[in-house]
């Protein structure tokens, strides 16, 4: 292992854990407030999004195999599953609670708002960190002034096409793990986020998170605003509406639709 991917893992590592130990020590303090649950989504999202920041500049920077990478991946959604104490980190999540009644409209809002403000906080917290020069990665990013392009490679109704059918899958496997031990239900997120990530990587990043694209995505030149909004915010958000109103509607009233082979005896008769 290079000192560069060593070096990383340590910042990764401290990340989650100096994460872990303010989200206690808040929860902790504000636990009579209502305001833990805000505290547990900036935290966390703050973690997602820094952790995110250094495994797209080891893989895109650091040019570590896609092997690896995936594996990295891999851990970290395992890890971000285990710590997020009930944090959503995607806005696409929020109102997916809030269509299900889970939270409510006004909390799912502050909730979002959460998430993009540790999305910004981590945009504007990451370069500080490789600002130090803890890696050659690091002083090398450093010295070209943390550029970074789109990682946009198809027209646009193609990459958010992609990034429709990652939130499309991701969403899915959520919704049908709930009753599954969290333990083992984090595994099976992180596989899924992890195939999905091998199946767009190449076109969009396969970020599938508005909150997550905006801290590390929208900084990229290449695109504007508006068509990083199109890939990053429209698209997984219609591939969530896309799964809930596929699994929530649409299924149900397939399978109790009645079978012609099945008629009431009367229109046996009848006929």
């Amino acid at each position: 292992m290079s000192a560069d991917v060593a070096v990383s893992l340590a910042v990764l590592a401290g990340i989650v854990v100096l994460s872990d130990v303010t989200r206690r020590l808040l929860a902790r303090a504000l636990a009579d407030t209502g305001l833990s649950e805000y505290v547990v989504e900036l935290v966390s999202t703050f973690q997602l999004c820094c952790c995110t920041h250094e495994l797209k500049l080891l893989s895109e920077v650091g040019g570590i195999e896609p092997g690896l990478a995936l594996t990295f991946t891999y851990l970290a959604s395992v890890v971000h599953g285990l710590t997020f104490s009930g944090a959503i980190g995607n806005p696409s999540g929020a109102l997916e609670r809030a269509y299900h009644a889970k939270l409510s409209g006004s909390r799912a809002l502050r909730r979002i708002a959460c998430q993009f403000a540790a999305a910004a906080a981590a945009r504007a917290a990451v370069p500080r960190l490789w600002g130090v020069g803890l890696s050659r990665l690091h002083a090398r990013h450093k010295l070209f002034g943390f550029r970074c392009t789109s990682p946009i490679h198809a027209p646009l109704h193609e990459a958010a096409a992609v990034e429709l059918a990652c939130a499309f899958a991701v969403q899915t496997v959520i919704t049908h793990t709930q009753s599954v031990q969290e333990k083992f239900r984090v595994h099976a997120v992180a596989a899924v986020i992890t195939t999905a990530v091998y199946a767009g990587g190449s076109v969009t990043g396969a970020v599938f998170n508005p909150a997550l694209a905006f801290s590390t995505q929208f900084p990229c030149s290449g695109h504007s605003f508006l068509e990083y909004c199109v890939v990053y915010w429209l698209g997984p958000l219609l591939g969530m509406m896309s799964s809930v109103l596929l699994f929530d509607k649409l299924v149900p009233a397939l399978s109790t639709k009645p079978s012609p082979l099945h008629l009431p005896t009367e229109s046996k008769k009848k006929a």
